[in-house]
């Protein structure tokens, strides 16, 4: 089947390809196979996923000598999605995939979790479970915007220690009523796809937790609406009603977060391999490290260059993506 030839509704492919079992990519055709590749995995997806972005990966995959095999079509949260099987994994065909500009998200990934078994997803909170970071929202409020949102933009990007950055902007709010935090966490709006990933991960049999920098006034609330199995972040000290300025008890900086991780995982019975971090910033790229798998979320350049997965086109929905690619390869054509 030559790439020109397939329909133009990825709905339409299944009766397209229901000659075969397993259908082999090359830069011009699918050809029929007797076996599809399993030793890594590519999985593409997109509401404007079509065979052209199936050609431009074939070409790619040529270019590096990495073989691959189609599996049928899947759908998660009402994107279309691919799933292939890799003849290897390849981290220079990482690299260029994410140097090119793509209109859908791609992740070439040496392995892949599934929602078929019981799994721990730990996710940050500002920026990624919220399209907010609380602190500049508290800063603002309380005047001291602009000090603050510079420091956290440095933090987030890697070039300050987090937990100075992090003593430095709390420092900055002494003196601020605490009723702030209310206002702030009335008005806190959740990333996109958030209650329909917790609800899904969940009926899979997950555990969802946050591990955050952030504050544990909004970790908190987050905890009770959601139904979250866990939630650690910092503690904002209070005198008399007003911030004092300072951060009660331990720091949660990105050591603690991947211990937080590696703890849940323990204490749950859940493999590596079935541990899923999500994160924006480099104060989440040790949690992704030792996760099974690491996914950027609309992350800063230096995360997005380092973590294992990104989503530069979706939202929350895009992790159900990926953890549910694997149920394509159980799927037949036709």
């Amino acid at each position: 089947m030559l790439l020109s030839q397939l329909p133009r509704s990825l709905h339409d492919w299944s009766s397209a390809l229901c000659s075969a079992p397993c259908w082999q990519l090359t830069p011009e055709a699918l050809l029929p196979a007797s076996r599809a590749h399993d030793d890594a995995w590519l999985v593409l997806f997109g509401r404007a996923l079509d065979a052209g972005h199936l050609g431009r990966l074939a070409r790619l995959l040529a270019s590096h000598e990495v073989e691959a095999s189609l599996y049928p079509v899947g759908e998660q949260a009402g994107i279309p999605l691919l799933l292939l099987g890799a003849s290897r994994f390849s981290p220079e065909l990482v690299q260029e995939l994410k140097a090119q500009e793509w209109d859908i998200d791609l992740c070439h990934l040496p392995t892949l979790p599934t929602l078929g078994e019981p799994g721990l997803l730990v996710m940050d909170m500002d920026s990624t479970a919220i399209r907010i970071e609380c602190i500049d929202e508290i800063a603002r409020l309380a005047g001291v915007g602009e000090q603050v949102a510079a420091v956290t933009a440095a933090a987030m990007q890697g070039k300050l220690e987090f937990a100075d950055s992090l003593r430095a902007r709390v420092a900055l709010l002494e003196g601020a009523p605490v009723t702030i935090l209310d206002e702030v966490a009335a008005n806190m709006p959740w990333m996109p796809g958030l209650p329909l990933m917790v609800d899904t991960l969940k009926q899979a049999g997950w555990k969802v937790a946050i591990a955050s920098g952030g504050f544990t006034r909004f970790a908190g609330q987050l905890q009770r609406e959601l139904g979250l199995d866990a939630v650690f972040a910092n503690e904002l000290a209070v005198e008399g009603g007003l911030l004092t300025g300072k951060v009660s008890g331990p720091i949660v900086d990105a050591a603690v977060k991947a211990e937080v991780l590696q703890r849940l995982a323990a204490e749950h019975g859940i493999a590596a391999s079935q541990t899923v971090a999500v994160g924006d910033g480099a104060n989440d790229l040790r949690m992704m490290g030792v996760a099974g798998l690491g996914i950027a979320i609309h992350a800063k350049p230096l995360v997005r260059v380092q973590a294992a997965a990104t989503l530069n086109h979706h939202d929350l929905e895009g992790v159900l993506c990926l953890l549910g690619a694997l149920a394509c390869r159980d799927r037949r054509w036709g």
